[in-house]
């Protein structure tokens, strides 16, 4: 057994959980729709206001991936839970010499160094605003429901100019720390 399947998930005022005979749970609540489909190894109960999920003994599928299975599913289905109920939000900040940042509706703009603008274009569940305020870092803020595009998202938009650790400049997280190494001239002695 898992351990972190093992743990039932409170269903919150607003949000409904349901699950459909192919095996596909769909939670609905105030900040949207997401659905899951979960193994035929893996038994969903809801009941009394909180989903549980049991391994299936009689499954052909071996015990390990069972196991595996029945944490990532209740993971799954945990965070879908808090997105449509409180929904995750991410911040980004632009670190280096003319990085900026804007947008126009879901079409956001980078000037990153290079001789041409990036171009990204989000999809409409994620809500983005960026901040450009003076003497301080370009910020992207962005929400959705789905933790798992916004996290792609995210790692889209870091690709553009990952963190370096010798001038620290980059897309990072807000509040991230780069390790930072010192440059050649530490080394000559």
């Amino acid at each position: 057994m898992s351990r972190i399947g093992k743990l039932p998930i409170s269903i919150p005022a607003g949000v409904t959980v349901a699950q459909d005979k192919d095996g596909v749970v769909t939670v609905k609540g105030p900040k949207g729709e997401l659905s899951q489909k979960v193994d035929k190894s893996i038994i969903v109960k809801i009941e009394d206001g909180h989903v549980t999920f049991e391994v299936d003994e009689n499954s052909p599928v071996n015990i390990k991936q069972k196991q595996a299975f029945h944490g990532l599913y209740r993971a799954l289905v945990n965070n879908m839970v808090v997105g449509v109920s409180e929904g995750y939000k991410k911040e980004l900040e632009l670190v280096g010499v003319g990085y900026r940042v804007s947008n126009q509706g879901n079409i956001i703009e980078f000037a990153l160094g290079y001789t041409h603008p990036i171009f990204i274009q989000l999809p409409q569940e994620v809500k983005v605003e960026t901040k450009s305020e003076r003497n301080q870092n370009p910020q992207i803020i962005l929400e959705c429901a789905d933790k798992q595009l916004l996290g792609l998202i995210c790692a889209k938009i870091r690709s553009f100019r990952k963190p370096e650790p010798y001038k620290g400049k980059g897309i990072l997280f807000k509040g991230e720390v780069i390790r930072r190494k010192s440059g050649k001239s530490a080394s000559a002695k």
